[in-house]
């Protein structure tokens, strides 16, 4: 389906389903009642914290669960951020808050300050999304349909509808739990898959605008994103020879004999061809099952942070090793002592994971382009930066750099700040590039494919230029 036909047709269909939704009466409760009021093993600190559910459907019981932190010093100051995770189906909770750019990451049976909490800067949400997510829950076993005026579109236009309306409304009504951030200054951000859900989701809100201003949308920003299908995954061959984990032979049959868009299309077709099935035999023997694809420089313990990638990639002829014993954010999240402190419960599972299992998500999502969607938002005047960890092999920067080249280049916007370095500290954070003042790109230097996690002090440099609108620092 032509891109652009694509994106109108999913714009229309959403404002006509969300519009009868808008003004249906929607259970709530005061937001006094999320309060947090310790979590189980947290240190003190002196910011308020809420958890639990906004129901968006009360009849058939479709709640989305989220966890706010306030910023630290000052919240009524400082703006909102909504963070979504990809997968698709991964927490924001798990990977997001607890892993990432949230307050605290447990340890052992204890929870630990992260000091370069993305709360410092701003008013943070986490989101677990969509419905069957973490501890979001729907009392169907499988995903509704949509109704009678999109019967011929398939599924996963469907599910995307259902996705991006559920979010839009989980803010609307999260609002009524909190009307006093309805008017702030709101940015979204997230990494992954969520490169399909921030666009789309920030597009419907800057369509909603046109006709009452609900949202105050200043800018997004996507972390290693999936933007592109055949870009972003075909980018990991040079990745991969260019930082020596293939060979130069490899290199050049990885890129002809069969590429790793090919790989992965075939792969979720369940019709891998004998050739793809060779190349990727050869890719996985010479990449090695000992080297992390989501951070190539990494050798330890890959634990929930990294499961949001490994829905996005397939796994290789080769199986993964797991180094780690336990995964202590899996652990902390299970305990019944926890899950009564955060307001939340399990519906239709036995336990909280990571990602989830349940959802009947169209994988082929992934093969749809998010990057017209993005230059709508830029010429809709919303800056947007796509960032990367350089160290991230399976959503390259390379990828992404030239991605966003592009559209630059298709939107007729100069480079207003050329290629250059960007500090943290005394030393190199990452390299950047701005056109037109407004759509950036940026690397994280020694970052992941989760950057929050594996370079907290860059990224959280990053995060507070982003959010000021600001240049990256250029000197130390």
């Amino acid at each position: 389906m032509h891109a652009l036909h694509w994106k109108t047709m999913v714009l229309v269909v959403a404002l006509a389903l969300l519009q009868p939704m808008l003004f249906i009466k929607v259970e709530s409760f005061p937001a006094l009642s999320d309060k947090i009021t310790v979590l189980p093993g947290q240190p003190h600190v002196s910011f308020q914290q809420y958890s639990g559910y906004v129901t968006i459907d009360v009849k058939k019981k479709r709640s989305l669960f989220y966890y706010f932190v306030e910023a630290e010093m000052d919240p009524a100051s400082k703006p909102l951020v909504l963070w979504l995770n990809g997968g698709p189906g991964c927490s924001s909770l798990g990977v997001g808050a607890f892993s990432e750019n949230g307050p605290f990451r447990p340890s052992g049976k204890v929870l630990v300050r992260n000091e370069h909490s993305w709360n410092k800067e701003a008013n943070m949400l986490y989101l677990e999304t969509p419905v069957g997510v973490g501890f979001s829950f729907s009392n169907q076993t499988s995903f509704e349909t949509v109704d009678d005026k999109i019967t011929g579109m398939s599924h996963h236009f469907e599910q995307l509808l259902i996705d991006t309306r559920d979010n839009l409304l989980f803010l609307l009504h999260w609002f009524d739990k909190f009307p006093q951030y309805k008017q702030k200054e709101l940015f979204i951000t997230g990494e992954s898959y969520a490169g399909h859900y921030i666009p789309q989701l920030a597009e419907l809100m800057i369509q909603f605008n046109k006709k009452k201003m609900l949202f105050n949308l200043k800018g997004i920003a996507l972390g290693n994103p999936v933007l592109e299908f055949e870009t972003d995954f075909n980018s990991r061959a040079e990745y991969f020879w260019s930082h020596g984990l293939i060979s130069d032979a490899t290199y050049k049959f990885f890129t002809s004999a069969c590429n790793y868009s090919r790989y992965v299309s075939e792969y979720y077709r369940e019709s891998v061809s004998p050739i793809c099935s060779m190349v990727m035999s050869q890719v996985g023997k010479e990449t090695s099952r000992f080297v992390d694809k989501y951070d190539v420089t990494l050798d330890v313990c890959t634990s929930s942070v990294f499961s949001q990638s490994k829905i996005i990639s397939p796994q290789q002829v080769t199986q993964s090793v797991d180094v780690c014993i336990e995964d202590e954010t899996v652990n902390y999240l299970n305990r019944k002592d926890v899950q009564k402190a955060l307001h939340a419960r399990l519906v239709g599972v036995n336990k909280w994971t990571v990602c989830s299992s349940i959802l009947d998500y169209d994988v082929l999502n992934v093969e749809i382009p998010t990057i017209n969607v993005v230059g709508s938002i830029v010429k809709a005047g919303i800056p947007v930066l796509v960032y990367s960890g350089d160290q991230d092999s399976v959503i390259p920067l390379t990828g992404s750099r030239k991605l966003v080249h592009g559209l630059a280049e298709e939107l007729g916007l100069n480079t207003t700040a050329a290629y250059r370095v960007w500090f943290e500290g005394k030393q190199v954070g990452g390299w950047t590039q701005v056109y037109g003042n407004i759509l950036s790109f940026a690397t994280i230097r020694g970052a992941s494919h989760e950057a929050p996690f594996s370079q907290p002090e860059r990224s959280l440099v990053l995060f507070k230029s982003f959010l000021q609108g600001t240049p990256l620092p250029e000197v130390f």
